[in-house]
């Protein structure tokens, strides 16, 4: 397991302050970027739970923040990251769609999203190498 992702998962296990699928992923990769974990953790806290409405997926969001920090916002790597993500939750990523599939697969949510935490972390990680970030 992957610095980043011990750091999310470390997040994620904390009860207070609740951390959010956003935040957990995003503040790993922004510590490391050298960005302020609490403007972070403010800026990504109403992303979890699909901005809050089911929309899009938390971890997901985490991972176009995280990429953003290292200026790889741009169209192809943001591309390949929903490629990635996608072929790794089954093609989707709205939260309530990604949600809906746990419940129907008897998954217990919290374990469901930290997989997909996990997912997104690593994802992140590996095109951040890939584009010699890290």
């Amino acid at each position: 397991m992957s610095g980043f992702v011990e750091r999310a998962m470390a997040l994620r296990a904390q009860k207070e302050p609740h951390i959010n699928c956003a935040q957990a992923v995003a503040l790993p990769f922004g510590e490391a970027a050298g960005a302020d974990g609490e403007t972070l953790m403010r800026l990504a806290a109403g992303f979890g739970g699909g901005m809050r409405s089911g929309s899009v997926c938390g971890a997901y969001t985490g991972g176009v923040m995280a990429l953003g920090l290292y200026d790889l916002g741009d169209p192809e790597t943001l591309r390949l990251f929903r490629e990635r993500f996608t072929e790794k939750s089954g093609g989707m990523t709205d939260c309530r769609d990604l949600l809906r599939y746990g419940v129907e697969h008897g998954l217990e949510k919290k374990a469901h999203c930290d997989g997909l935490v996990i997912t997104a972390v690593t994802v992140v990680e590996e095109l951040l190498s890939e584009k010699g970030k890290i």
